[in-house]
């Protein structure tokens, strides 16, 4: 069986054919669920057949990931922190093809594409570091002759629920950390781009393989939303990292919740930049334009709101505009393509549909508002000019539409800034350290990424991931984040021969 077209013979270099096992479980690929086909947004034709996990292939992979734990959370850190290492470097050598693939299958341009590989390879090398450095720490003890300590243990079985925007991305920022705290992992990917999640988790049982070490260290189902379902339900999984909507991350939180389980969530975001009367009006232009069309605008980091000062706001939209007329539009695979398609047919009726929805809340359409016909998922990055109360502003249409509007003082832009239910990315552009302070300070931006002159997407892996309020409150990738996949327990030593009590209680 070959692929229906030439463009796509290099998936044979990352072990994908035109009909591939949808599960890796029990350290064996298997699948007994309906067969799907996954297409090329750019063209709706269909690359690859995948056969999906059955409830059956979910639990017998849960059962043997149950057993490869007890082994797997004894091992020393830095030993798993090798195993990560290794895959890390096995995923550099297919570095190319494997951002081709999300390209391919995703959407997203050729070079958003290899960045988001990168980034998983990044998190291993953060990870291999972070294996030497799980520190417990020291606490005096009032009582005489004790110690108290705190000491950080595996959780066990983290269960990772991933997106389309970032097929790859965001399993490297939960797997790597989860690896080396010495916990398993389930994944799930999106059911939209299986063929990414059969690669990668290819070259991780690999990596596992070749270590004879047990493959159920890391399970892999592709699957609807079943396998979601049986996963957020899943007692033997005590933290499940859940990337999507608002909307069905409150169903996951409440159904995990509900069994006493732990919820990492990375939800949606509606971001904003604002632009001060003194910004450096060229930086904040090539700022907005990468962070408002980069991904087709299907960044859960995409800047959706602009926010200008009414001294600037002339001269930005000019520079915007003319900008926006020289955007590429196009197969993502090519050279010099800005703004590739949205990633299903779904998210292009989506977008038509919101356009509709803000001209009938008084938005004036400045540039863009159509869809672009075509056999793929175009659509025209569009600019549009609205009042910050309009009932549309408060969602997230995934898509590459950006709202401007104007605010006249810095604690009107704040104001605006923090009025959506999402918390997640926000950015100023400004020089004054005043502003400055203020802006990343308590009466500041109430998300959980705050930027100053970058734009509000891009984020490095060195820091924590997430935001607040609609947008989960999760933390993922850097700094401290590793302490959500462990158990921290507070340990009190006595090593003398009498009982004091704390408080000074007396008793008998």
């Amino acid at each position: 069986m070959n692929f229906a077209k030439k463009d796509y013979e290099f998936l044979k270099e990352i072990d994908i054919s035109p009909r591939n096992l949808g599960c890796y479980v029990n350290g064996k690929w298997k699948a007994n669920g309906p067969v799907i086909s996954t297409v090329n947004p750019a063209n709706n034709q269909p690359i690859a057949e995948v056969v999906e996990g059955s409830l059956e292939d979910y639990e017998e992979g849960m059962k043997a990931c149950a057993e490869a734990s007890k082994m797997w959370m004894q091992m020393p850190a830095p030993k798993r922190g090798e195993i990560v290492r290794q895959i890390g470097d096995a995923l550099r050598d297919k570095l190319q093809q494997l951002g081709r693939l999300v390209s391919l299958e995703m959407g997203k341009i050729l070079p958003e594409g290899i960045g988001e590989v990168q980034e998983i390879i990044d998190m291993c090398d953060f990870a291999v570091g972070l294996s030497r450095q799980l520190n417990g720490s020291i606490i005096p003890s009032e009582r005489p002759n004790h110690a108290m300590l705190e000491v950080w243990n595996p959780l066990g079985i983290v269960g990772v629920i991933t997106a389309f925007n970032f097929p790859s991305a965001v399993l490297g920022w939960n797997a790597c950390n989860a690896l080396v705290c010495g916990n398993c992992v389930v994944w799930k990917g999106a059911p939209t781009t299986p063929l990414v999640t059969i690669a990668i988790t290819k070259i991780i049982a690999g990596v596992f393989e070749k270590n004879n070490l047990p493959g159920a260290i890391f399970t892999s189902l592709c699957g609807g939303a079943e396998i979601g379902e049986a996963i957020s339900k899943d007692t033997r999984i005590q933290l499940v990292s859940f990337t999507g909507s608002s909307k069905v991350g409150l169903m996951v939180q409440q159904t995990v919740s509900q069994r006493f389980g732990k919820c990492l969530l990375e939800l949606s975001g509606n971001n904003a930049i604002i632009v001060m009367d003194d910004a450096d009006i060229k930086l904040a232009v090539r700022s907005v334009v990468f962070a408002a069309v980069g991904t087709a605008g299907q960044r859960c980091t995409t800047c959706r709101r602009l926010l200008l000062h009414e001294s600037v706001y002339e001269k930005v939209i000019e520079q915007l505009l003319d900008v926006y007329k020289q955007v590429k539009i196009g197969d993502p695979l090519e050279n010099g393509t800005l703004l590739g398609p949205l990633h299903t047919k779904t998210s292009r009726d989506n977008f038509v549909k919101g356009i509709e929805a803000i001209k009938s809340q008084g938005g004036k359409i400045l540039t863009g508002g159509s869809a672009i016909e075509s056999e793929g998922n175009f659509v025209q990055p569009t600019i549009v000019e609205i009042s910050p109360d309009a009932d549309i502003v408060k969602e997230e249409l995934f898509a590459p539409v950006l709202y401007v509007m104007k605010f006249k003082t810095f604690e009107e832009a704040i104001e605006i800034n923090n009025s959506v239910p999402q918390g997640l990315s926000s950015s100023i552009f400004t020089q004054k350290p005043e502003a400055i302070f203020r802006w990343i300070g308590p009466s500041g931006s109430d998300c959980g990424i705050v930027n100053v002159n970058i734009p509000t997407n891009g984020a490095e892996i060195g820091g924590a991931f997430g935001g607040e309020k609609a947008t989960g409150g999760g933390r993922e990738a850097g700094s401290d984040s590793w302490k959500q996949y462990m158990r921290r327990a507070t340990c009190t030593i006595n090593y003398g021969s009498e009982l004091p009590l704390a408080q000074g209680i007396n008793f008998g």
